[in-house]
């Protein structure tokens, strides 16, 4: 059964094949942004990237001024990355109107089978630790997959932005 977890450099391989999978398309949650391949082949650099996504959490953590703190998660059956979320603490104006709290994706050779849905409802409850009691979540228009697991774990639409979906679900 899949969990989420920490993020955790043992899973150095696994995570390299989910990467590949992708063939260069954004993965949403992966926060990979600034990360090249290259230095993430290299287990000292795959490690630095764990304990720089770790950190992202800590509201003292250096960061660009148009980033927020970030609890990053990955979504692991046994020994095998699934894929990535991304709880962000706060909304930016971006993040409002295209971004929201939670991002997610999940490796093509595993979607289809209910991780992102099932990664999402594990989420809340983090979410809700956070304090953040309405939790923002968004999507293309044309991404039928994820307004699925954001409609079945309660995601309420309430308009589009920027060919945007805008979602919101009550974590009281």
């Amino acid at each position: 059964m899949a969990r989420l977890i920490a993020p955790d450099a043992s899973y150095h391989s696994s995570w390299l094949e989910g990467a590949a999978e992708f063939d260069g398309a954004r993965q949403d949650g992966a926060g990979t942004e600034g990360w090249q391949l290259e230095e993430l082949k290299d287990a000292q650099g795959f490690s630095r990237f764990v304990d720089w996504l770790v950190k992202d959490a800590l509201p003292e953590t250096p960061r660009k001024p148009e980033h927020v703190p970030c609890t990053y998660l990955w979504i692991v059956e046994d020994d095998t990355f699934l894929g990535s979320l991304a709880i962000r603490h706060e909304l930016t104006e971006f993040l409002l109107n295209e971004g929201g709290h939670i991002g997610y994706s999940v490796r093509p050779s595993a979607r289809r089978r209910g991780h992102a849905a099932q990664a999402l409802a594990d989420a809340l409850p983090i979410a809700r630790e956070l304090g953040i009691r309405r939790v923002l979540l968004t999507c293309d228009e044309d991404n039928f997959a994820s307004r699925g697991t954001i409609e079945k774990n309660g995601g309420l639409y309430e308009d589009s932005r920027n060919g945007k979906r805008r979602y919101w679900i009550d974590n009281a």
